[in-house]
């Protein structure tokens, strides 16, 4: 007598498997160019790498790094809301300053009284502080010699 065959029917596809969506990323990447640019640096590979490092050896590009670097060290120490009211405060000094127009009248300056008055003008005052506050800590910053920033940042001793 014979043997039943076991045969699985294998279910019809609803969706693109990974195989089908593979193929179709390889098509895509090749319409449009892709793959011709990729296989085309791969080839020029030394090419490439002796343009980045002459443009990378030159003093500006490595000043830009350094200060980027520097500036991230800075922005680093900065409290997120510290920074976002002194990015707004500085846009709306911004805006105040744009929107500004000096008045019609002839006689600009306040005179002798005019003066006399803003040095009295407590609200003046109330401005004018941080601005002068933040002088003052910028001139102590300027002040301060530096070896070599990231001495200066992670507090280690420059190996000089």
């Amino acid at each position: 007598m014979a043997e039943p065959i076991d045969y699985d029917v294998k279910p019809t596809k609803t969706e693109p498997d990974a195989k089908d969506e593979l193929d179709r990323l390889l098509q895509s990447l090749h319409q449009h160019g892709v793959l011709r640019m990729v296989n085309d640096l791969v080839c020029a590979n030394t090419a490439i790498t002796n343009v980045l490092v002459d443009g990378l050896n030159k003093d500006g590009t490595l000043n830009v790094i350094q200060n980027l670097s520097i500036l991230a060290m800075a922005l680093s120490r900065v409290q997120p809301d510290e920074f976002y009211r002194l990015v707004f405060a500085l846009k709306d000094a911004g805006a105040a300053v744009s929107q500004w127009r000096a008045p019609d009248h002839d006689n600009l300056a306040p005179g002798v009284k005019g003066t006399y008055r803003l040095l009295h003008d407590e609200s003046l005052w109330h401005a004018i502080t941080p601005l002068l506050e933040g002088l003052k800590a910028m001139g102590e910053g300027m002040k301060r010699p530096v070896d070599k920033p990231i001495s200066q940042f992670t507090g280690k001793p420059s190996d000089a």
